[in-house]
């Protein structure tokens, strides 16, 4: 097998401090336990797409290691997807790291020695236009949120969930007039004043927001969770934390229901995110690619005891 780490050296705050903390943990491995390496650190935002997407294939197997934050993760899942005999991994150096938190700590995933002694799973991906998420896509006010947090996120002190949670506050004021027309799999479309329209995989996003707290990236189904725009900002507000907590799915404003793909029409152009890259669109779809990837769970990781024991499962949420 061969082992490419993709390393972000705008991870986290960036100033190269990811490549100097697991550059020499990947060389240290290597040089005492052999085995073919590779180590690829970007030069700027979305060139971890080409560099894997481009990488030659054979019979051997490839694991790339996503060495970054969410945003590295993308990167690596949409140059992998659909290239055989491909696997993903994720060592979480960034400052969300949403999507590892079904499978552990950052400090049970940062560690060299367990991912490469990890196993690998088939996952469910999402299909939304031209790109692959991995974790979740959205629509309405958490994508305009999501596309504010970048700017946040460059004063200093603001880590991932804070800058999120700035980002909220500010969107709060302008960003809250949708209406959507909303159809999940072959049901009849429905038009309504909409917060946000989500589609979770996996369970957090915004830096540990949970979004869909029963979703499980490996059930073949999707969780769709519309908020519809019915109450006040100040009523919103008070009901942030509980957002945050996953406590929202029996809320007399929210839809929840698990399906295959929900399509979503807007009368304006309105923010659709992607596993945290952001743009504008009237219509987009987000749709399951069942067993779309190979993901790789390091051995430091108890998600398949977890998963055994129901500590992990689809009918409660997961405290991280």
């Amino acid at each position: 097998m061969k082992h490419v780490f993709v390393i972000n050296p705008g991870a986290g705050k960036g100033k190269g401090k990811t490549v100097a903390f697991i550059e020499p943990m990947i060389r240290d491995y290597f040089s005492k336990n052999g085995g073919d390496y590779e180590i690829h650190v970007t030069t700027e935002p979305y060139e971890g797409i080409d560099f894997v997407r481009k990488y030659p294939e054979g019979e051997e197997t490839v694991r790339f290691y996503a060495c970054g934050g969410d945003g590295t993760l993308f990167e690596v899942v949409n140059g992998a997807y659909g290239k055989k005999n491909v696997q993903v991994a994720a060592i979480p150096l960034g400052s969300g790291n949403d999507f590892i938190r079904l499978f552990g700590t950052k400090e049970q995933l940062a560690d060299v020695e367990a991912q490469v002694n990890g196993t690998p799973i088939q996952l469910d991906v999402i299909k939304c236009m031209d790109k692959i998420a991995i974790n979740q896509c959205s629509m309405g006010l958490d994508a305009e949120v999501c596309a504010k947090q970048g700017t946040f996120k460059k004063i200093p002190l603001l880590s991932g969930e804070a800058a999120y949670t700035a980002s909220l506050l500010y969107c709060f004021i302008g960003r809250m007039k949708s209406t959507f027309t909303v159809t999940i799999d072959d049901g009849e479309p429905f038009t309504q004043p909409t917060l946000f329209c989500f589609c979770g995989n996996s369970r957090w996003y915004g830096g540990g927001y949970m979004a869909a707290p029963h979703a499980m990236p490996d059930d073949g189904l999707l969780d769709f969770v519309i908020v519809k725009k019915a109450v006040s900002r100040a009523k919103l507000l008070s009901l942030t934390q509980k957002y945050k907590n996953g406590e929202h799915l029996d809320w007399p404003i929210t839809k929840f229901v698990r399906g295959k793909k929900m399509t979503i029409h807007s009368e304006k152009p309105a923010a659709v995110n992607v596993d945290g890259e952001c743009e504008y669109v009237t219509d987009c779809s987000f749709e399951i690619i069942e067993k779309g990837i190979t993901f790789v769970v390091p051995s430091s990781s108890t998600y398949f005891e977890d998963v055994e024991k129901g500590i992990i499962c689809d009918s409660k949420p997961l405290r991280r």
